[in-house]
């Protein structure tokens, strides 16, 4: 038998479930498209449950969240995987600490989202997520910092409602017309004062803004990591 032509992906998933899904989906289709016939990914998955890991959010013990990311990267590492992906933006605030304790490349997701947003030609993003992601530094500051784009997030109120819609629904799978109005009119009104994009800062924004609900360019995080993931695994 020949050797595989790709390299083994691993997933810290189940933050939430609902855009792991999308992962699983996208990686196979991705390596389908470009090896064809019946090839899909290599993929070792590990899905966690978010109960436990939304409470330690909530209680801002991100020690404990930490730990859990370690223990489950180096779990994917023995079992095989060449490199790992935290499938969700907000666990990135501990994405440093999980790559110094794998011997393997984390695939941070804010580096691909720099990509698609070079792709795209802009400067200016909006970025909607929950509160973490929107008002720590860990995500925005490393577009900034090392990309130089001129990051936007909400305004307060904007944030409570991005937030609350991205934990109470659609990490529960719950699809609403009234949340994706609610998150139309916070890009809208943020192109008004300059945005020139929006990135989907939270892996299961996907599920409810597309590309032809809003007038400027999309930038989902989890297609731009997928295609990352991809790139790294079918590379020579």
């Amino acid at each position: 038998m020949s050797a595989s032509p790709q390299k083994t992906i691993g997933l810290i998933g189940g933050m939430s479930w609902e855009s792991t899904l999308v992962y699983y989906q996208l990686l196979n289709r991705g390596v389908r498209d470009r090896l064809g016939a019946l090839h899909s990914a290599s993929i070792v998955l590990v899905s966690l449950d978010f109960a436990q890991i939304e409470a330690l959010q909530m209680r801002g013990d991100w020690d404990s969240a930490t730990q859990i990311l370690v223990d489950t990267a180096q779990r994917l590492e023995r079992a095989g995987a060449q490199c790992v992906l935290i499938c969700t933006n907000t666990m990135h605030k501990m994405a440093d600490a999980v790559q110094a304790a794998i011997s393997i490349p984390l695939l941070h997701i804010a580096d691909a989202t720099a990509t698609a947003l070079k792709v795209n030609g802009v400067q200016r993003p909006l970025l909607l997520g929950t509160r973490f992601t929107m008002e720590q530094t860990f995500y925005r500051g490393r577009l900034i910092d090392r990309y130089g784009f001129d990051v936007m997030t909400p305004d307060e109120a904007g944030r409570a409602t991005v937030h609350d819609v991205i934990y109470d629904e659609l990490c529960a799978g719950v699809i609403s017309d009234s949340s994706r109005e609610q998150y139309r009119s916070i890009i809208e009104s943020a192109v008004t004062y300059g945005a020139d994009s929006v990135i989907l800062g939270c892996t299961e924004i996907g599920l409810l803004i597309q590309q032809h609900d809003v007038s400027v360019p999309v930038i989902d995080t989890t297609t731009a990591h997928v295609e990352a993931a991809v790139v790294f695994a079918l590379a020579e």
